[in-house]
Order: structure tokens, then C-alpha cells, then sequence
């Protein structure tokens, strides 16, 4: 006998199949209007059920990814920043480095879209397949700590090294703890030529070992991170002072 409608999406449902729940209806509209003959409509049901997982898929990647926001390098205006390295970040775009194991670090003042880029790269990797973590500097070493002390350093470790990229945002951006600089060594090294890590800072990368409590092993390893890595500087104006701006503009006008 044979199912409804209503039958129908209930079995696929069951079956785990909420692609196919959500356009059946249209799907059998089309039938029934002679627009698609069944194999056909079969076949794009099957299709809309493959979109939906990979959808949902893509999804959790960026939840679990850490990312607070979808960032795209298509939204940058390079033209209001010129001295932006943008030949730079469209190769970086590739994702060559992350096969390559190669890491990233992005300096310059605020403003000048070095957190754009990093998360932009992330989403990047997320939509293509590669196991992310982003993480704020300050909220990394949160959790470092916070691993110490609950003596799971060897699990958080182990974490670290299965992200094929890890994005470590916004170095220096607040005070860190005095056990920074040997913390950032040690996911460092845990990492180095085995797989990806952009850092971004606002910090000039020669103030990086006194920043850190002159840490001894910091100075060569970042020698050594570099030497397989990419140093990007970003200059020029602040983008959030010209959104900021443009906000008081409206408001203005609107008042």
C-alpha cells in the first residue's frame, strides 16, 4: 500500500534522512507537474540529502573550530589599506602551508586586519576539511593552565597536535600570565614541523621575548618557526576607526 505524504517523511525521518524530509514535497510538486519524471526527482532527493549532511558537517567543523565569526578574504578592502600584504594573504589563501606544515605570523598596530586574515585562512581550512582550533592568546593560555591544574596537560597537549591549524589571536592584545612564555613554547614546539599555527600580534616580533619573561628556548625556537614560516606586516589605518567613524556619521545624519 501505498505511504502519504505524511508517512512517507515520517519513515525518512527515522531513516535520518532530513535532506530528503525537507524538498519532498517540492520533489513530488515537480513530479506531479511534469517538470522532472521520477528518476530524476530520485535523484536530486538524493542530492538535496548530500548537501544537507555536508551542510551540517561543515557546521559543527566550525563550531568545534572555536571561531567566533565567519570572516572572508573577499570582504577586506584592499584599497583603503594599501600597505596591506595582500599578494601575501591571497597565497596564504591556497592553504599550500598547511600541507606544507609551514606557520604563519601576522604583525601589525590595531585595526589593520591581522585577526580578519587569521580567522578568514581558518574558515578557509574548516570549509575545506582540516581540523581547526582558534583560540584568543589569553583564552589559550586560560586553558593551558587550567589543564596544568587539573593535571590533563598530556590530553591538551594531544589536542593541540591533532588541529592541523591552530590560530592563536591576538598575542599581547591583554596582559599574560607570567608562565606564558614557557606555555607558548611548549604548544610551539609540540607543533613545529608537524603541523600549522598562525599567530597574530600587535606586538613588533623582536619585543616577543621580553614580553614573554625573556624565556630562553623562545628566542631560537621562533628562529626556527620563521625559518619555515611566513612573517607578514600589516600596516597602515585602522579599519575599526573607520567603522567606528562611519557609526558616528549615521547617527549624525539620523539625529
Amino acid at each position: 500500500m501505498a505511504m502519504s505524504i505524511t508517512e512517507l517523511e515520517r519513515s525518512l525521518k527515522n531513516l535520518r534522512l532530513s535532506g530528503m524530509v525537507a524538498t519532498l514535497q517540492a520533489r513530488a510538486l515537480q513530479v506531479s507537474s511534469h517538470d522532472m519524471d521520477f528518476i530524476e526527482a530520485f535523484s536530486w532527493l538524493v542530492q538535496d540529502e548530500m548537501d544537507r549532511r555536508q551542510s551540517s558537517l561543515l557546521e559543527r567543523r566550525f563550531k568545534l573550530s572555536g571561531l567566533p565569526e565567519r570572516k572572508l578574504l573577499k570582504d577586506i578592502d584592499w584599497s583603503y589599506n594599501p600597505k596591506v600584504p595582500k599578494r601575501d594573504v591571497l597565497e596564504l589563501g591556497t592553504l599550500k602551508f598547511i600541507d606544507a606544515k609551514e606557520d604563519i605570523l601576522l604583525i601589525g598596530p590595531p585595526g589593520t586586519g591581522k585577526s580578519h586574515v587569521g580567522k578568514a585562512l581558518a574558515l578557509l581550512a574548516v570549509d575545506r576539511g582540516y581540523k581547526v582550533m582558534y583560540r584568543e592568546a589569553h583564552e589559550l593560555a586560560g586553558e593551558i593552565s587550567e589543564a596544568r591544574e587539573l593535571g590533563e596537560m598530556r590530553k591538551y597537549r594531544q589536542q593541540l597536535r591533532q588541529s592541523d591549524l591552530l590560530v592563536i589571536d591576538d598575542l599581547f592584545l591583554r596582559k599574560m600570565p607570567g608562565s606564558a612564555g614557557d606555555e607558548l613554547a611548549d604548544v610551539l614546539m609540540s607543533r613545529y614541523e608537524k603541523c600549522s599555527t598562525i599567530i597574530t600580534s600587535n606586538r613588533p616580533f623582536d619585543d616577543w621575548a621580553k614580553l614573554l619573561g625573556d624565556v630562553v628556548v623562545l628566542a631560537p625556537l621562533l628562529d626556527r618557526i620563521m625559518h619555515h614560516g611566513h612573517l607578514l606586516k600589516f600596516e597602515g589605518k585602522s579599519w575599526r576607526l573607520r567603522e567606528a567613524a562611519a557609526r558616528l556619521a549615521k547617527k549624525s545624519t539620523i539625529g
